[in-house]
């Protein structure tokens, strides 16, 4: 789980399980990439390094840097220096290839709102993109919205590999704890490739 405060970012769970592990094999007869019922694979696209994040609604067109699991095992946070920069699980999927991709931004920072911090503005259906080093535009739709206290975090159900294109935006949320320098919850945005 990826966890930010207002002075040092840190991190208090273990790294996706893209960095863990692999999804399962599918059942027997059935095509990798193939949803049962025998449907049409879901659409993806090849691995590209994501370049910017545009989220019309809430205003955001930020670039990205790399983010990697520190030497604690936890998956290290964007620099709290710049307020208009997200990061990715850079050993993970890329946006738009299948799989689940992390993308995390502060909320805010010691002096002034980050990136995310309107990012519980999104609701259901909201639409945003991710341009891509290979020039393509990953899009994606919003599934849902949903804040989760950092000590009962999800890990499987935020992180888990997927047999789609899917996304999550990850960002601080709830109360500040002043005492421990951090917020009590964060807020994952589910998304997938439109």
């Amino acid at each position: 789980m990826i966890v930010f405060s207002d002075d040092e970012p840190s991190t208090t769970a273990g790294p996706p399980p893209s960095a863990r592990a692999t999804a399962s094999a599918p059942p027997a007869g059935q095509a990798a990439g193939q949803p049962a019922g025998g449907r049409s694979a879901p659409k993806h696209l090849p691995r590209s390094k994501p370049v910017r994040l545009l989220i019309p609604k809430i205003s955001v067109d930020a670039p990205f840097t790399d983010l990697a699991i520190g030497r604690t095992g936890q998956l290290n946070a964007p620099p709290a220096d710049n307020t208009n920069l997200v990061g990715w699980f850079a050993k993970g999927p890329t946006p738009g290839e299948t799989g689940t991709s992390v993308i995390a931004g502060h909320v805010d920072t010691a002096t002034a709102p980050a990136v995310f911090a309107e990012l519980s503005e999104l609701k259901k259906g909201d639409p945003f993109h991710v341009e891509r080093a290979d020039g393509r535009k990953a899009s994606f739709v919003v599934d849902s919205v949903e804040t989760f206290a950092k000590d009962d975090f999800p890990d499987d159900r935020v992180y888990a590999d997927t047999r789609s294109a899917q996304v999550r935006l990850i960002t601080c949320a709830g109360d500040y704890d002043r005492t421990a320098k951090d917020y009590t919850d964060n807020l994952v945005v589910f998304a997938h490739l439109k």
